[in-house]
């Protein structure tokens, strides 16, 4: 529960409550409001600027309808028999159909014979081009104004969020009849560019209030980066990299004329990685420049040609940001087990679109639009059945940790700080995360017990930034708790969960894990019943193609 002490607190209320300030969140807010009633959305930045979207451009998996069923096998074959075909076509359509919408809220796309070209968006135009749609549409937006907890009602229906606003040195509460959590993922602080406010609150706000979470053995997602500038994660460039080690020896990294997905992580556990983007053609060039420049800035910054010269590379954790896991969605509206509570974008499990395999990309930016829409437009229905006096209910606070003292566990002050960099220890080596086994999952997990014990303890709350903190804390430990607990259940090597204990993928482990508790965590078998689809022929290649940058 919320404690810190407040003079004015702000007090409103809405009939839908949009948590997060993406692309998911906007179009969530925007299909609520869609729908007649009042939408009040609340950004831990400013909506708009904040997050992975707004901080660079991004692919959209919205093909032509004569490319549909091209696009859904593969990404089906992508997920190795765990994604759902019905879920992809969905996703698909939903997100061809949008975006017209946004080219008629003002958004440039490219045009190629005199069509629009909706491939991918620029991420600081296309944010703003939506936060000035919210407006337009009647959308309160409360920015700098992270929320830290949700409102359940007497019967378990979730009754709004509380918060707190930086530049107002105060708290708030939203009253709601419905909330959707669309407030990102969690990348632990890694500073993969624009994820540093993706932290994992909304997935343990999710478990506060008795929702579940789904696949998160697929948390460990790793992105290439300069070692010299860990922050821009672009790699699509890197598709034209030849890789050599300290010395300068070829490291090759091909199996069957196409780059294994597991090369770069085993390389660098054995030393220094160096890339050359010298298979690139002056066409690739032009065009890589063009639609990735973001990551060509620190080249440009250290004077260096990246053409000619090697560059020292890395990988940096991006966790559920482009991995799979999140808050487990249990029908077509996005809904949660919590009655009122509804997810999407990187908030929500994209297994049913990935499986365990990453969605990063374009498939993540049609899963934000389409699930934010499907969510939006399902909060907005369920708060209409509540009535006229659903923000009169009873309601209390969810929140259980990192937010105050509790008198059952100890009065100690806790750094968050420490906290964080305990979390960061086990999560970001390859040789924990990436390469997991049994052991080392055990031991992992047995220092995250310890650090979530510290996060019972009493909190600095001296300012709203310190309950920020704390709160951020708590996430980040339950967050890591949740991926390696649900990663020692499944015993197998399947997309990015990675057991080198057993090294092959099970045709047997056919489910999807659930996975949830604070204190004593759980995980629960779905099986999936239907027949798996027959895989396509995929033609091999070497390099990306231009045409699909």
């Amino acid at each position: 529960m919320l404690t810190v002490h407040s003079e004015n607190e702000l007090q409103l209320s809405a009939d839908v409550l949009v948590i997060g300030g993406g692309p998911a969140a906007a179009w969530a807010a925007w299909a609520a409001a869609s729908q007649g009633v009042k939408v009040i959305i609340v950004d831990k930045g400013f909506l708009g600027t904040s997050g992975a979207a707004a901080a660079s451009g991004n692919g959209i998996m919205a093909p032509s309808p004569e490319n549909w069923d091209k696009v859904l096998s593969e990404r089906y074959r992508i997920g190795k028999n765990l994604a759902n075909s019905r879920w992809i076509e969905r996703v698909i359509e939903k997100t061809w159909l949008s975006l017209p919408s946004v080219e008629s809220w003002g958004y440039r796309f490219p045009k190629e014979d005199g069509e629009s070209v909706r491939q991918s968006y620029y991420g600081p135009e296309y944010m703003r081009v939506l936060r000035k749609n919210l407006l337009r549409v009647g959308v309160q937006i409360l920015d700098q104004s992270p929320a830290l907890e949700l409102l359940l009602a007497d019967d378990g229906s979730v009754a709004g969020a509380r918060g707190v606003q930086r530049q107002h040195h105060r708290t708030y509460t939203v009253r709601a009849g419905a909330v959707v959590l669309a407030n990102g993922g969690c990348a632990f602080l890694s500073k993969a560019l624009g994820c540093n406010t993706n932290t994992g609150d909304g997935l343990l706000m999710a478990v506060e209030a008795g929702g579940e979470l789904s696949s998160m053995e697929a948390s460990n997602h790793y992105a290439i980066s300069t070692a010299f500038n860990a922050t821009v994660t672009r790699g699509v460039p890197f598709g034209w990299a030849s890789y050599t080690d300290e010395a300068g020896n070829d490291l090759g990294g091909y199996t069957n004329g196409r780059r294994d997905p597991s090369f770069l992580p085993n390389a660098l556990l054995k030393g220094p990685v160096y890339a050359r983007l010298d298979r690139a053609t002056p066409e690739v060039k032009a065009v890589v420049e063009k639609s990735h420049f973001i990551a060509f800035l620190p080249y440009t910054k250290a004077g260096i040609d990246p053409y000619t010269e090697r560059v020292p590379v890395t990988l940096v954790l991006e966790g559920t940001v482009r991995g799979t896991g999140g808050i487990r969605i249990v029908n077509d509206d996005c809904a949660t087990k919590v009655p009122g509570l509804y997810a999407a974008g990187d908030a929500a499990s994209r297994e049913f679109l990935a499986g365990l395999a990453s969605g990063g990309g374009g498939p993540n930016a049609a899963w934000a639009i389409s699930t934010g829409q499907w969510a939006g437009v399902g909060a907005a229905a369920f708060a209409k059945s509540l009535g006229a006096h659903a923000n009169e209910r009873v309601a209390r606070p969810a929140g259980q940790v990192g937010l105050g003292s509790s008198p059952s566990h100890t009065s100690e002050t806790f750094d968050s700080e420490a906290i964080v960099r305990g979390v960061q220890a086990e999560m970001f080596p390859l040789e924990k995360n990436y390469l997991r086994s049994e052991q080392g999952l055990l031991d992992s997990l047995a220092k995250l017990e310890k650090l979530w014990e510290q996060v019972q303890g009493n909190p600095k709350q001296d300012s709203v930034r310190d309950v920020e903190f704390s709160r951020r804390a708590a996430a980040l430990t339950a967050v890591a708790r949740w991926a390696y607990f649900s990663a020692l259940h499944r015993t197998e090597t399947r997309s990015e969960h990675i057991r080198i204990d057993y090294p092959e993928t099970d045709p047997n482990q056919r489910y999807y894990q659930a996975t949830g508790g604070l204190d004593k965590l759980w995980v629960r078998r779905d099986w999936i019943t239907d027949t798996p689809a027959t895989p396509p022929v995929i033609t091999t290649q070497t390099t990306p193609s231009v045409s699909k940058l």
